[in-house]
């Protein structure tokens, strides 16, 4: 019985944290006058199909081609120079180590927003804006690299020295150790860490537009405010843009959640 009234319970706060995912795809498919109607319908009665019409006439495919760069681009140098420093933390155990990750952690409170003037400020000085995804790129890489290493972090912590040491035994560098023994055993974690950090990078918008300017340069998050004007906001637009951008991240997810939830809780028991 005391299972059935926890699944009961685990099932209403799944709704409810379901519930705007499930009231933006039906927005999406309401007519425009059904929108703010009282009482609320929780099913369309006419409805609409607007995905391609928002799709061509926002031109999406380059708002999306924008984020898919930006977020491979932050991906690849998180990964680059992330995965050799979570090694580090993992490996080599001393107070010097533990000031250096909390330090990572702290960098992690850090709002984007409260960084984004003086790194505007710094890049603009060096030339950079003049690159802006490129720019966007690094700025929010600085921003996820923290969370990269010390989720991948555990995943090396779960690897045994006596591998390592093993393979250095045989004459392996520690370097070609990294590579051919200890990267392979760790690819899981870091592949789902690299994946959550894709997705966190593909819905950036602070960096983007602050250092943005162009219109044909700008990521789908900031396309959103095409749909909002200074006097009226255009609703159902609004939630069938997002219904395109979000389906593709969901479907993602749902396609690894095992992997990631696994490569999340690595580590957290011995």
């Amino acid at each position: 019985m005391k299972r059935y009234v926890l699944l009961a319970i685990a099932l209403c706060f799944l709704a409810i944290y379901l519930f705007p995912l499930y009231w933006m795809y039906l927005t999406a498919f309401k007519p425009s006058s059904e929108t703010f109607t009282f009482p609320p319908s929780f099913w369309p009665s006419d409805p609409q199909f607007n995905f391609a019409k928002v799709f061509v006439e926002k031109k999406m495919d380059t708002y999306l081609w924008n984020s898919l760069l930006i977020a491979t681009g932050t991906t690849a140098l998180a990964a680059f120079f992330g995965t050799g420093c979570a090694y580090a933390l993992a490996r080599v155990r001393n107070v010097w180590m533990d000031i250096v990750l909390f330090l990572i952690l702290m960098m992690q409170v850090l709002p984007p927003s409260l960084m984004a003037t003086p790194i505007f400020v710094l890049f603009n000085q060096i030339g950079l804006i003049a690159t802006p995804r490129f720019a966007v790129v690094l700025a929010q890489t600085a921003k996820v690299l923290p969370l990269y290493i010390v989720l991948c972090r555990t995943s090396f912590m779960q690897i045994p020295k006596e591998l390592e040491e093993a393979a250095r035994v045989d004459g392996a560098s520690r370097i070609t150790a990294f590579f051919r023994i200890i990267v392979p055993l760790a690819r899981n974690g870091i592949l789902v860490t690299s994946v959550l950090i894709f997705l966190q990078s593909f819905g950036e918008y602070v960096y983007s537009r602050t250092m943005i300017s162009q219109e044909e340069l700008q990521t789908a998050t900031v396309g959103l405010m095409n749909f909002m004007g200074p006097n009226t906001t255009d609703w159902n637009g609004i939630m069938t843009y997002a219904v395109i951008y979000v389906t593709p991240i969901v479907v993602i997810f749902m396609l690894l959640q095992r992997k990631i939830v696994s490569g999340l809780t690595a580590g957290a028991l011995k």
